[in-house]
């Protein structure tokens, strides 16, 4: 693979994709940061903001605007483009139109001769890193969707103001659909060091907290986008950290979007679930120990999936032999 050293090209220079932008400079996360998008005007603008930030980042990125052609050597594409999600709507309301986008954008990144990893994080992300995936044809280790990452980090921040305790003391995960039908898995969970099945069996009384939690964690998309029209710190953020992650080759464990191969006994469908991130992509899916419970939820959500590729046969068709 021929790429400039922790270049990143950015598609998408809407809210998520600025907030995503903005993170990545604040953090140096990358050496290198290319915006693409239709509304030159406004990008060129939003280039010219970060570089004007240079002198308080940890270390220089170099931020300009710039075509497809960027694409050919860089290490990472951020796909942030696409319809955004309105107030009311679902994430798996916007697919038809999304994917449509998706076939033209990936079709003219990759004839460039793009061999590096995507991130995606338009909604309804799990069926867009999928439709990635088979537009592009690459091997879906270096197609990665966002998928739970958000989810989760919401949880750890509302389980650490209930337990009062720090955000980084607080392990717990979303996995699943990043929507309706995503699930918490509570039996892995710990709280600064104790696991939150021994905190349940002293307090049974908490479950109905937790259950409430967990609908706030869930919802927390439409009350944002209900209210400012858009989420995007937050997923700028975890777009950022998953960034990190391959630029600097961590094998660190994240909940993103990435195709099953018989784990959690499914395959071919993109869902988020913890995986080992590196600098090729998606190193490995790690198989959480799911209750009954927790299995049933996750296989239900996998179905959703399912069900949504399965109706969008007319605009995603099956992989093709590239597709590996």
């Amino acid at each position: 693979m021929k790429y400039v050293e922790n270049k990143v090209v950015l598609i998408g220079t809407g809210a998520v994709g600025m907030a995503y932008a903005f993170a990545a400079v604040n953090q140096s996360v990358c050496d290198e940061l290319v915006l693409i998008d239709l509304n030159e005007v406004k990008s060129r603008a939003d280039v010219t903001d970060l570089n004007h930030g240079e002198a308080w980042a940890p270390s220089p990125v170099t931020v300009t605007f710039g075509s497809y052609a960027e694409c050919a050597n860089a290490a990472m594409v951020v796909i942030c483009a696409g319809i955004a999600q309105r107030p009311g709507q679902t994430r798996l309301e916007l697919i038809a139109t999304n994917i449509r986008i998706f076939k033209d954008i990936v079709g003219q990144v990759m004839a460039t001769g793009f061999d590096g990893i995507f991130l995606v994080a338009t909604n309804p992300v799990d069926v867009l890193a999928y439709a990635t995936w088979v537009f592009s044809g690459l091997p879906s280790a270096q197609v990665i969707g966002s998928g739970t990452a958000l989810d989760t980090a919401r949880l750890r921040f509302n389980l650490g103001q209930y337990f009062e305790v720090s955000t980084t003391n607080v392990h717990a995960m979303v996995i699943g659909e990043h929507g309706d039908s995503e699930l918490p898995v509570w039996s892995a969970a710990s709280i600064a060091g104790r696991s939150l099945a021994k905190r349940l069996a002293a307090r049974p009384q908490m479950q109905a907290d937790l259950d409430e939690i967990f609908v706030r964690t869930r919802d927390a998309a439409y009350d944002i986008i209900e209210a400012k029209g858009s989420t995007s710190y937050g997923i700028g953020m975890a777009l950022a950290r998953i960034t990190r992650a391959v630029l600097s080759n961590q094998k660190v464990t994240l909940p993103v979007s990435a195709l099953l191969r018989g784990e959690y006994g499914h395959e071919g469908v993109y869902i988020g679930v913890p995986a080992s991130i590196g600098r090729r992509g998606i190193r490995e899916i790690v198989e959480l120990d799911l209750d009954e419970a927790e299995q049933a939820k996750f296989d239900a959500s996998v179905a959703t999936l399912q069900g949504v590729i399965a109706a969008s046969a007319d605009v995603l068709p099956a992989p093709g032999s590239t597709a590996g």
